[in-house]
C-alpha cells in the first residue's frame, strides 16, 4: 500500500487561520463536499498563500478507510472490481473485506513530472527481459480520494494538463502502453495554482477545470498587518499556533462531514435549472460544461447551507465561481464576471421557491449563513468587506484567537487585479498628420499609438530539429509523435521499439544457446524510439522604436504586426521578450516569460520617437539571448527584428560587429520600409544576420511554409 508519509515535524498552517480569500476558501470546500465540482483554478500573484491554504484543506477532510495493501486505495465497502491490486475478496466477520483507516492524502505533482511520473508505467525492461508484466502506479493512483495539488499548472506540458484533466473528469486513469492496458480508479479534489504573469492556459484547458478563483492581495493596512501578526505567531510556535486553532479546524471538519452526507438529499428543482441555463446562455459560455458544472457546485452549496434544495442564492455562488474563466473570447482577455449582470439575469428568470431571491446587493453580507460555524470576529479586527459565505474563519477572531498569518492576502473580490497601468504613454511632442522625421532627429519622443488589428501570420520556425519543451513550432525530438528512429536507451527504458530490439537480438541467438522457439532478449539488445514533435521556442521581438518608424503613421501597422506575431506565439507555446530601441539605447522592455499577455500590454504602451540605435538595439538581443542560454539551453531562439533597416545612431561597423554577436541565432528581418523608394536596409541586416527577411505586408499567412532557411554554413 502506498503509505502515508510520518507527519512532519512542523505543522500545517490552519485553514481557518488564513485571513480572507473568502471566495477561494468557498471553491475549495464546495469541491471538498463534491468532487463532481471539477476542481479549482487559483489564479493570483506571488505571496498571495495559494499553496498554503491547498496544503492546509487536506487535513479537513474525512478519514479514507481502505483495503489493506492495495496501492490504488480501493474502499473496503464498494472495492474497484477492475483494481490491478484486485480483486479484492470480503473478509471479516460482516462478509466486508478488512479495513484500514487512514488521513486523506495530499499529493503534488511537480512541475517537471513526466507522464510516466503522473498516470504509472509498466517496468518494460523486466517485461522483456524476464517476462514480469509489472505496473507501476504514478500520482493519480496515490491521489485517488484525496487531493491532487499541482503549483504552477500553466507551467506543465499541455499533454499532461490533458491527461491530468481527463482523469479529473472521468475517475478513472487509462495507462496504454504497448499493447498492455491498465485502469485504476481516479478520483481525488484537483487544484491547481498559477501566475498569470508566466503565461496563461489555453481556452480549451481553461474550460476543464470547474471553478476559479483571483486572488490578489489587500491593500488594506490592517488586513496586511493581521497577515503577518498571524505569521509571526506561526513561526515562533507552530504547535502552540495549530493548537489555538484546532476548535475551528474540527468544526469546519465536521461541517464538511455532515454536507458531504448531506449531498444526495439536495435538489435541483426545474425553476432552478432553468436559472442556471438562462445564466449560461446570456454570459455567451461555449459547450454545456459550464450548465454542469454550475449545477453540480450549486447543489454543493445548498448542502454546504444546510438545505435541501438549490436556490438563488446557490446559483449565484456557483456561477461566480464557474463562468468567469469561460467567457474570454481572446487570448489577451482577462476573466471576468458582472456580478450585477448576474443579479438581473437571476431575478428575471422567474422566482423560484417562496424567499429565494438571489442577494440584490452583491458587494454586501452573505445572505444569512455568514457563521454557520459560531466564529465571530475579534474586536477591532480588520473588515475583509465581502466575508466568506462559506462560514469558515472571518479575517479576524476574537480576543482570545491567535495572531499572526502565512503571509496570505484576501482575495479581491471584483474578480480582477489592478495592473497598475492606464493605457497612457508618456507625454511628448506629437508629430501630428505630417512626417515626423524633424521629432525623430530632435530625440523628441510620440505619445503611444494603439496596435492595428492582429491576423494571423505566416509560420516561423527554427531550422534543424531541437530538444526543447513541448510546442508547436519547430522541430523537436520530444517523448510523444511520430517515431523517427531508435537508439540505445538513456536510463530506464519506457518506450521501447520493439522491431529494433529483435533486430539487435537476432544476430546473438546462436552464441546464446537458444534451444527453443522465440528470441533471447537481454539487456544490451534494449532500444529506444526516437519521436519527433514539435518544441516551443524563445521568441525574442527586437522593435525599432524611432522616430522614423513613427513616421506617416506606421507605428500602428507595424503594432498590429508585432501583436500578431505575439498571438503566434501563444498558440505555438513559445515563451517571448520585447527589446526597443530608440534615441541612443536599447532596453529589455519584457525579460524573457510565458506571458505573452505581458507582452501585448507592454506594445500597446509603447511610446516612440528619437534617433535609431540599430547597434545597440542587437548587442541588447545578443546579451538577453546569451543570458537565457544559460537558464534554459535546450530551448532554441528565434529573434524576430522589426524595422525599416535605417541606423541614424552609431556606424555601420558597429551594427556589422553587432551582427556578429549573433552569429548562429535564427532571424527573422520583418521589413517595415515603405513608399515608392526603398534602401533595402532591413535585408541587408537579414544578410548579415543570416536570415530572412520579410515585408510587412507580407507577413500575413499563405505562401511559403517556413520563412527561416538554415543559415549555418555546411560543415
Amino acid at each position: 500500500m502506498l503509505a502515508r508519509p510520518v507527519a512532519a515535524v512542523r505543522p500545517h498552517y490552519p485553514f481557518t487561520a488564513v485571513v480572507g480569500l473568502d471566495d477561494l476558501k468557498l471553491a475549495l470546500i464546495l469541491n471538498a463536499v463534491s468532487p463532481r465540482t471539477g476542481g479549482v483554478l487559483i489564479r493570483g500573484e506571488k505571496g498571495t498563500a495559494k499553496s498554503t491554504i491547498v496544503r492546509a484543506l487536506a487535513a479537513l477532510l474525512p478519514p479514507v478507510a481502505v483495503v489493506p495493501g492495495c496501492r490504488f486505495s480501493c474502499d473496503p465497502a464498494a472495492p474497484d472490481p477492475d483494481c490491478p491490486d484486485g480483486p479484492h475478496e470480503p473478509a471479516g466477520e460482516d462478509g466486508r473485506p478488512d479495513a484500514a483507516e487512514r488521513p486523506a492524502r495530499l499529493v503534488e505533482l511537480p512541475v517537471g513530472a513526466s507522464e510516466d511520473r503522473l498516470v504509472g508505467s509498466l517496468d518494460l525492461e523486466r517485461a522483456l527481459t524476464e517476462g514480469v508484466k509489472a505496473f507501476d502506479p504514478g500520482l493519480l493512483a496515490a491521489a485517488h480520494r484525496g487531493v491532487l495539488y499541482v503549483d504552477e499548472v500553466n507551467l506543465l506540458h499541455d499533454h499532461l494538463v490533458d491527461l491530468l484533466l481527463d482523469a479529473a473528469a472521468l475517475g478513472t486513469c487509462y495507462v496504454e502502453r504497448d499493447a498492455v492496458s491498465v485502469r485504476h480508479a481516479a478520483r481525488f479534489l484537483l487544484a491547481g495554482t498559477m501566475n498569470p504573469e508566466e503565461g496563461e492556459l489555453r481556452p480549451q484547458l481553461l474550460d476543464r477545470f470547474g471553478l476559479t478563483v483571483e486572488v490578489t492581495a489587500s491593500r488594506d493596512p490592517a488586513a496586511r498587518a493581521e497577515v503577518v501578526r498571524r505569521r509571526l505567531a506561526f513561526e515562533d510556535d507552530p504547535e502552540g499556533f495549530a493548537a489555538a486553532w484546532e476548535a475551528e479546524e474540527r468544526s469546519l471538519a465536521q461541517r464538511i462531514a455532515e454536507a458531504r452526507r448531506r449531498l444526495r438529499q439536495v435538489t435541483l428543482p426545474e425553476t432552478a435549472l432553468r436559472r442556471i441555463a438562462t445564466v449560461c446562455a446570456a454570459f455567451g459560455v461555449d459547450g454545456m460544461r459550464a450548465d454542469l458544472i454550475t449545477a453540480h457546485a450549486a447543489v454543493a452549496h445548498a448542502a454546504w447551507r444546510g438545505g435541501t434544495e438549490v436556490t438563488a442564492e446557490d446559483i449565484r455562488e456557483a456561477a461566480r465561481l464557474a463562468l468567469p474563466h469561460r467567457r474570454r473570447r481572446d487570448p489577451f482577455d482577462a476573466p471576468g464576471l458582472d456580478e450585477s449582470e448576474l443579479d438581473d439575469l437571476l431575478r428575471t428568470a422567474g422566482p423560484g421557491p417562496e424567499g429565494d431571491d438571489p442577494d440584490p446587493d452583491p458587494g454586501g453580507a452573505p445572505s444569512g449563513n455568514e457563521a454557520r460555524d459560531g466564529s465571530s470576529p475579534a474586536p477591532g479586527a480588520p473588515e475583509q468587506g465581502r466575508d466568506a459565505q462559506d462560514g469558515t474563519a472571518p479575517s479576524a477572531r476574537d480576543a482570545t484567537a491567535p495572531a499572526g498569518q502565512d503571509g496570505t492576502a484576501s482575495s479581491g473580490q471584483d474578480g480582477t487585479a489592478s495592473s497598475g497601468q492606464d493605457g497612457a504613454a508618456p507625454a511628448g511632442r506629437r508629430g501630428g498628420t505630417r512626417d515626423d522625421s524633424t521629432a525623430a532627429a530632435a530625440g523628441g519622443t510620440q505619445a503611444a499609438a494603439e496596435p492595428g488589428n492582429p491576423y494571423r501570420v505566416r509560420p516561423l520556425a527554427v531550422p534543424g530539429v531541437g530538444d526543447g519543451s513541448p510546442g508547436r513550432r519547430s522541430r523537436s525530438r520530444t517523448s510523444y509523435g511520430r517515431i523517427s528512429g531508435a537508439r540505445p536507451p538513456r536510463g530506464r527504458l519506457t518506450r521501447p521499439h520493439l522491431t529494433a530490439t529483435l533486430l539487435a537480438a537476432a544476430p546473438h541467438q546462436r552464441e546464446r544457446g537458444r534451444g527453443g522457439p522465440g528470441l533471447i532478449v537481454r539487456a544490451p539488445d534494449l532500444r529506444e524510439a526516437v519521436r519527433e514533435g514539435r518544441e516551443g521556442n524563445l521568441v525574442l521581438f527586437l522593435v525599432d522604436a524611432s522616430g522614423s518608424m513613427a513616421a506617416r503613421r506606421r507605428i500602428s501597422a507595424v503594432k498590429g504586426a508585432v501583436l500578431s506575431l505575439l498571438l503566434d506565439a501563444y498558440q505555438r507555446r513559445d515563451k517571448i521578450g520585447l527589446v526597443t530601441f530608440r534615441g541612443a539605447a536599447a532596453e529589455l522592455v519584457l525579460p524573457p516569460t510565458s506571458s505573452v499577455e505581458a507582452g501585448a500590454a507592454r506594445l500597446r504602451l509603447l511610446p516612440t520617437g528619437g534617433r535609431t540605435p540599430l547597434a545597440a538595439g542587437l548587442r541588447r538581443a545578443a546579451e538577453v539571448l546569451r543570458v537565457e542560454r544559460l537558464r534554459d539551453p535546450s530551448r532554441r531562439p528565434l529573434l524576430v527584428v522589426v524595422t525599416d533597416g535605417r541606423a541614424t545612431a552609431g556606424t555601420e561597423t558597429d551594427v556589422r560587429r553587432a551582427a556578429a554577436l549573433l552569429s548562429g541565432v535564427a532571424a527573422v528581418v520583418v521589413d517595415c520600409e515603405n513608399g515608392p523608394v526603398r534602401l533595402g536596409l532591413a535585408s541587408t541586416l537579414a544578410a548579415r544576420l543570416g536570415g530572412e527577411a520579410v515585408r510587412l505586408e507580407h507577413l500575413a499567412a499563405g505562401g511559403l511554409h517556413d520563412l527561416v532557411r538554415d543559415h549555418r554554413k555546411a560543415a
